[in-house]
């Protein structure tokens, strides 16, 4: 990795953890640190499952636990088993856990203000739209591709999903299409769920296809349709392909797009998909 870029980065964390007091042990001057503070927003009005709030904050489990056995001594939070699964412990507001996120929130707010106050009109803006930028890229960083089994539920998740977008978009009819027969599926997760996919399919000797490739409405424009193509390729490449080719429908415009800028050429029908209007192939380097 460039040093350069790291730099960058680090100094761009010091930066931002200085400006808004994550490091000062009362945030917002209240009488908790920033963990807490954040906890308890992410609980909200209605709790929260203290599995959900473990996937969504990539916390280790016992260090969860104990700050949530933090706010429980003061008062502002509840931890039950209630309802029919008693392995599911549910972190709940207290009446003082409620007013205490009313007022974190009025004073984050504040916190904002003070910075955006020194700036022109013109600052703000540009502010607001870098950190915007930079929100979009470091979700991007946070997704996770892995080979799984298609009978993964993730796996199962993203197909039916692709299914359904595609029912939706022009009439697609799973009975109709040519079985996909996987070789490997890759799944990406965010916060542990699946919000994207793709399978890889060999059809001859060197010759790969891509088959199923699905990102969730919740992740698009954030690259991982091109990063998923990209991770098949590798795949592909791994298990010794040299050519890997795909199909798709006419009135998916945004794919072939993303097709031909990922270097994919189009060519004459390969298969008999009843779908497909479009076919193109890339020769992979070696």
């Amino acid at each position: 990795m460039d040093v350069t870029l790291v730099e960058g980065v680090r100094r761009f964390n010091r930066t931002v953890t200085q400006r808004i007091g994550a490091l000062d042990d009362a945030f917002l001057s209240r009488d908790r640190p920033l963990g807490q503070a954040r906890l308890l927003w992410e609980i909200g009005a209605d709790g929260c499952e203290v599995r959900e709030l473990r996937s969504r904050l990539e916390l280790d489990s016992g260090y969860l636990s104990r700050m949530l056995r933090g706010l429980e001594t003061a008062g502002l939070v509840v931890v039950d088993t209630g309802g029919a699964d008693a392995r599911v412990r549910t972190a709940r507001l207290t009446a003082a856990g409620l007013a205490e996120r009313a007022e974190l929130d009025r004073r984050a707010d504040a916190l904002a203000a003070s910075i955006l106050q020194p700036l022109n009109a013109g600052q703000r803006d540009r502010l607001v739209a870098a950190m915007a930028e930079v929100e979009r890229l470091l979700v991007a960083s946070m997704v996770d591709v892995a080979v799984v089994d298609e009978r993964h539920p993730d796996a199962a998740h993203c197909i039916e999903s692709y299914f359904a977008e595609l029912t939706q978009r022009f009439g697609f009819d799973p009975a109709r299409t040519i079985p996909a027969d996987l070789t490997a599926y890759l799944v990406a997760t965010l916060h542990g769920e699946p919000v994207g996919g793709a399978g890889l399919k060999l059809v001859d000797a060197g010759v790969g296809e891509v088959k199923r490739m699905w990102v969730s409405a919740s992740v698009r424009g954030l690259g991982l349709g091109r990063r998923l193509l990209a991770e098949v390729e590798a795949a592909a490449r791994g298990r010794g392909v040299r050519v890997v080719r795909l199909e798709t429908n006419r009135t998916l415009v945004e794919a072939i797009a993303l097709y031909l800028a990922a270097g994919y050429r189009e060519v004459g029908a390969f298969n008999d998909e009843p779908y497909a209007h479009h076919w193109f192939e890339k020769v992979l380097e070696a």
